[in-house]
């Protein structure tokens, strides 16, 4: 053979590897960006749980508390801002996330102060239908929390893997951005006060 040809085969050798290298690379960051997709959904489920419980806990405790129309209102109010805050995950940016956050934790505040309100009427605190919304909403918001924990583990990985070389050059070929994280609600690193009067 010639080293014309040899030198040729080599070449070509390693444009077949480069080639197969780098639709390898695309092919594992789609992945990692479709595991963070499908978790993002996830986050949004158990926040649409959350949402689906609180007609049913308004209306409970309106039943026992009807002159708290205030409150009941701002509840009501801040589950419609909520999930009326739709995020689509291509738009999802450090902007979108922190109105998305905003928006569900005024819902939480809304929720927190209709809990307090319940400790005023004893009737509705012995009520089973409220006591059982009440474990289903603490055990939703647990898996909000878990949920978006993974969000932020499977972000991390991708944000991560699309950083490091070689993979930041096909990342910037192909459009590959990173994905922004929850971060703590703001007052979060302060703690509840517990009080068992």
């Amino acid at each position: 053979m010639k080293k014309g040809t040899i030198a040729l085969i080599v070449i070509g050798v390693l444009v077949l590897i480069a080639i197969f290298s780098t639709v390898g690379k695309y092919n594992s960051l789609q992945r990692m960006r479709e595991s963070v997709k499908s978790q993002w959904a996830n986050v949004e489920n158990q926040y649409q749980r959350r949402a689906d419980l609180i007609p049913n806990l308004v209306n409970t405790v309106k039943g026992y508390a009807s002159h708290e129309s205030s409150t009941l209102e701002a509840v009501t109010d801040a589950r419609a801002r909520a999930t009326q805050m739709q995020v689509n995950f291509e738009d999802l940016n450090d902007q979108t996330i922190a109105n998305y956050n905003a928006a569900q934790g005024q819902l939480s505040s809304a929720l927190g102060r209709l809990m307090a309100i319940a400790e005023s009427y004893p009737d509705l605190k012995a009520n089973q239908n409220f006591r059982d919304l009440q474990v289903q909403l603490e055990g939703t918001e647990n898996r909000i929390s878990t949920e978006r924990k993974r969000f932020n583990d499977e972000a991390r990985d991708y944000n991560t893997t699309i950083r490091q070389f070689p993979n930041n050059i096909i990342a910037g070929l192909f459009g590959f951005e990173s994905i922004p994280y929850f971060a703590a609600e703001p007052g979060a690193a302060t703690a509840p006060v517990v009080n068992f009067d």
